[in-house]
């Protein structure tokens, strides 16, 4: 297998080449999803025959949960390049990708609790799910304190990337909780086996939010790590130029 486009992907100057032209276009198009998402889910789709309303919440809450998990074990992977071959984009990865999970693991934590309220009668309940991805909240700003807390940012990196893959076990527990445990929040109901709980005009919306929160994750994450970059080759001959030229 030819390995040459990762190798040429590590390179800071290529990758800042690819994050200013990709970054755009992921917010492009997560836009439009967002906004037919939002449309369909809040507006369009009918309301739950059980819930009514208030159901309307997992179209923000939802997507939020998964990307907290998604955003998280792809940490984990630049964790391991850092651990393992030891490439700066990684660590740029690795410091990037923990606020845009922390920020979206917050959000799923805080629309859970708005939703927790009129269907369990209580913001919060030490339920398996909620409280694992509590665990997960921490896990995040524990990587993000550990890696602010080292002033030489390469060494702040590989301490971080090692609580990241050793907090991956988490990852597994909470998509799982609700199966191992007897947990009140709900079972999953689009990624199972046979068809899934929702109706069409609940799910379509549904699907496009989770596609275009992931499109925006992307961009953002890719705008950080082209700052990231830069910074960190501050010196070098071709982040003069950017700056100098184009601009950052």
């Amino acid at each position: 297998m030819n390995w040459s486009w990762f190798h040429k992907l590590g390179s800071p100057p290529y990758f800042d080449q690819r994050a200013r032209t990709w970054a755009p276009w992921l917010e492009l198009i997560a836009l439009a999803l967002v906004a037919y998402g939002l449309l369909g889910g809040l507006w369009l789709a009918p309301p739950d025959y059980q819930q009514g309303e208030v159901y309307r919440i997992i179209y923000v809450h939802v997507p939020a949960a998964w990307l907290s998990l998604a955003l998280y074990t792809a940490m984990a992977v630049a964790s391991v390049v850092v651990v393992v071959w030891r490439m700066k984009l990684a660590e740029s990865a690795l410091v990037c990708l923990a606020p845009v999970g922390a920020s979206f693991t917050a959000l799923a934590l805080a629309t859970g609790m708005i939703w927790g309220k009129p269907t369990w009668g209580a913001y919060w309940v030490w339920d398996a799910r909620l409280t694992s991805e509590l665990v997960l909240l921490f896990l995040y700003l524990g990587v993000i304190a550990l890696n602010n807390a080292m002033p030489d940012a390469r060494r702040g990196a590989r301490a971080a990337a090692l609580l990241a893959i050793v907090g991956w076990v988490n990852v597994p527990i909470v998509h799982y909780s609700v199966e191992w445990w007897n947990s009140l929040h709900q079972t999953a109901s689009i990624m199972r086996m046979g068809r899934p709980a929702l109706d069409a005009s609940m799910l379509w919306p549904l699907l496009a939010m989770a596609l275009g929160l992931s499109f925006f994750s992307a961009g953002n994450v890719l705008r950080r790590m082209r700052a990231e970059n830069l910074r960190r080759n501050a010196r070098q001959r071709w982040t003069r130029e950017q700056v100098e030229g184009a601009g950052v």
